[in-house]
């Protein structure tokens, strides 16, 4: 698919069929994952791919935002290795994360799988229910799936503003 196109068509999917990801798909998504550039190429990302019932049922305790997805992304970071910005009031990890993130949910649009993003739950919780190494931190989950019949996107989802709102060249 062209990228214009992926971007465009990709929608935060709120309700999944039972449909597995295939094992090959998935790959080709953390892939993509793997590629996206991080600060002093770190690559202080980690990926927990979440499939099983027990995991899946603390995620979700954790947020009511699986939507039924049968495999979740945990996407985190190391803090211990981490590129320190100059003024000392940033740091890589999230933005490098995000990077990550992102390179994963715009390839699963790639690969026709479905995605949301998550970030309503509490980190530092779901990373201890998970039993995630201490210096790890949680930036988001991804879910990832099929949509189910009658899913699609929010009404809203290509009200954008216009350039001139976002946009300021100086």
């Amino acid at each position: 698919m062209e990228f214009k196109e992926v971007v465009k068509n990709r929608y935060s999917c709120k309700k999944y069929s039972e449909r597995k990801v295939d094992r090959a798909k998935l790959n080709d998504i953390l892939e993509a994952g793997k590629l996206a550039p991080t600060a002093k190429n770190l690559q202080e990302q980690h990926i927990y791919v979440v499939e099983t019932d027990d995991n899946l049922a603390k995620i979700d305790k954790a947020t009511p935002c699986r939507y039924g997805a049968p495999t979740v992304l945990v996407v985190t970071f190391d803090k211990n290795n981490v590129f320190t910005y100059p003024g000392g009031k940033r740091d890589s990890g999230v933005e490098d994360a995000s990077i990550v993130a992102t390179h994963l949910m715009l390839a699963a649009a790639d690969a026709g799988v479905d995605s949301c993003w998550l970030n309503f739950f509490d980190p530092d919780k779901l990373a201890k229910d998970l039993g995630l190494p201490e210096n790890e931190e949680i930036l988001m989950l991804l879910d990832l799936g099929y949509a189910a019949d009658g899913a699609g996107p929010l009404d809203n989802h290509n009200i954008r503003k216009n350039l001139t709102e976002t946009v300021s060249y100086i």
